[in-house]
């Protein structure tokens, strides 16, 4: 990898209309059909998905290809999320991204080990590089596809940014576009009353009306009745060309008797804004029924920039004695699209049904500090965790402690605290924090202990407890057992598990000298690669010492025999 002073190419880009986005610059990070398991814009939890991601026939370490010129600037190794990373820094203003790596080049990787033996971490954190440090050109393989971090099967997470601004953009409009000719499909429709005064088919509540399928890309429904105020929502999807799986769309817009009043579309954004993405869809719907609806009107507080030219928010405001045809079209990136046709009647009328209004003792002020005191806990939430005024369900149970249920999306984390005055210092030492809205599966919460009080942070509503953990961590050694010969074995692998509070850390030495493992939580297994550095001797002794959350430890010695 010849180094070129990459300085003045940046510079000599910096002015290049990021708006223009070239179509022939990059090539794709695979030499297998692009095939994808998921657009860029994809509705995720809590999150738009930043990039695309590309099958890999369901198999790891394929070679992954720098799209273009440039240089590492930045390596990753994470337990979760991207997992290992790579980002390449390009002359022309943009950086690309590799995800969910097995392993980077033999030099990459080899920088990567000889920094986490230095330092003696499983994790190497953020690594950032020099422009002379690894030169990359376009076509070399930098990195093997794998399925690290938070990936739920082997694939090539890719990512395309500003490197000024660090927003992403749709690889796609750089060229790197799958083939595609199906249109998205439609699965349901919500009606809104957006106000007391707002009906809908006589009623003030939100109604799901049924949609058909009347021709290839067209649907319908039948028409409602309507008066005042009234918003619109969608369920729908797209398919890619060779692949069965559900994607997101490009782009969702309305019309209202032919008039535009609502468009917005999945070009670029902000890390910061992807969190609004809970104001976009039916949040409490989402948490309740698991489905995803895009709503065709902008609320309060939601200032994604995804939006373009609305006209009244979106909102539709519905006059007696009127008619209206809505339309609501998905497209994808390729251009294909589908019509679902809504036509109304505006005619007046009172309400037979209205929505429930909330009231309970612990009102929230939005825009105000508030805290609250039950029994023995206390929860303590900024100003402007929520992004509007509400009624909270808050009370103790059994033991737990109900936040109202997870179906108010929040802006920022709240405390909550416990007071463990009560529990000998033994019990202090092995309770945590827990959210327990599935019993059977509870989830350990970060747990902050003062002598007399817990304390978490959170930004999910919901169920949390107080749980004790007494049990160690279980540690398995595999296909090696103490006192034998593994001198034909590449690695070393051990099954560790945890049943309560998880695992928190571990600590692995060969004769006493420490080694590198890798953890895959998702299988429970830690694996050294005996190619990381050369034994001396035959005989070994190795020790794995493994913490869970509460510091619980377990430790697992073997004697091993490898000339």
């Amino acid at each position: 990898m010849k180094y070129i002073p990459f300085t003045l190419l940046f510079l000599s880009f910096l002015g290049f209309g990021q708006d223009k986005y070239p179509k022939n610059y990059f090539r794709s990070p695979l030499d297998i059909p692009l095939i994808l398991s998921g657009t860029f814009g994809e509705l995720r939890s809590n999150h738009f998905h930043s990039g695309i991601d590309i099958k890999t026939r369901g198999k790891e370490g394929l070679n992954a290809y720098a799209v273009a010129d440039g240089y590492v600037s930045r390596i990753k190794i994470a337990q979760f999320g991207y997992g290992k990373t790579i980002y390449i820094t390009h002359p022309n203003g943009y950086t690309s991204v590799y995800a969910h790596l097995s392993k980077y080049a033999d030099d990459i990787e080899k920088y990567v080990k000889e920094y986490q033996y230095k330092t003696k971490k499983n994790t190497a954190g953020n690594l950032y590089l020099k422009e002379d440090q690894f030169p990359i050109k376009k076509g070399d393989v930098i990195a093997y596809t794998g399925d690290t971090g938070g990936s739920s099967g082997p694939h090539l997470h890719f990512e395309i940014r500003n490197t000024l601004t660090e927003k992403v953009v749709n690889p796609m409009l750089l060229g790197i576009c799958p083939e595609d000719d199906i249109p998205p499909v439609f699965q349901s429709l919500m009606i809104y009353a957006l106000n007391s005064a707002s009906r809908i088919n006589e009623n003030n509540l939100n109604v799901a009306l049924p949609i058909k399928k009347i021709a290839k890309g067209v649907y319908k429904t039948n028409r409602f009745s309507s008066n005042g105020l009234i918003g619109i929502g969608v369920r729908v999807f797209d398919r890619l060309n060779n692949a069965n799986n559900k994607n997101g769309i490009y782009s969702l817009e309305m019309f209202v008797n032919g008039k535009r009043v609502y468009y917005h579309d999945v070009t670029t954004f902000s890390f910061s804004e992807s969190k609004l993405i809970n104001l976009l869809v039916d949040y409490p719907h989402f948490k309740t029924y698991k489905q995803r609806i895009q709503k065709t009107h902008r609320v309060d507080k939601n200032g994604l920039s995804i939006y373009k030219d609305l006209v009244n928010d979106g909102k539709i405001l519905v006059a007696a004695n009127a008619n209206y045809q809505v339309k609501v079209i998905a497209k994808d990136f390729k251009g294909n699209k589908s019509i679902l046709e809504i036509p109304i009647k505006g005619i007046n009328s009172n309400a037979l049904f209205t929505k429930t209004k909330d009231t309970t003792a612990y009102k929230i002020s939005a825009k105000a500090f508030q805290k609250f005191t039950l029994e023995d806990f206390t929860v303590a939430f900024p100003k402007n965790t929520f992004y509007e005024d509400c009624f909270l369900d808050l009370r103790k149970e059994n033991g737990v402690v109900k936040v109202h249920q997870p179906t108010i999306p929040l802006d920022k984390s709240y405390t909550l605290t416990f007071d463990v005055s009560k529990y000998t210092e033994k019990e202090k030492s092995q309770l945590y924090i827990a959210n327990v809205d599935y019993k059977k599966y509870p989830r350990y919460q970060y747990t902050r202990k003062k002598d007399s009080t817990f304390y978490t942070t959170t930004k999910s509503l919901g169920n949390y407890q107080l749980l004790l953990d007494t049990l160690a961590p279980e540690l398995t050694p595999l296909y090696f057992k103490d006192e034998q010969w593994i001198s034909n074995a590449t690695t070393l692998k051990v099954k560790v598990s945890d049943a309560d509070s998880g695992i928190k850390n571990y600590l692995a030495t060969i004769d006493d000298e420490w080694i590198l493992m890798e953890y895959n939580h998702k299988k429970g297994i830690l694996t050294y690669n005996f190619k990381d550095k050369k034994l001396v001797g035959s005989k070994h002794i190795f020790k794995l010492v493994v913490l869970d959350n509460v510091l619980n430890t377990n430790t697992l010695i073997r004697t091993f025999y490898r000339k």
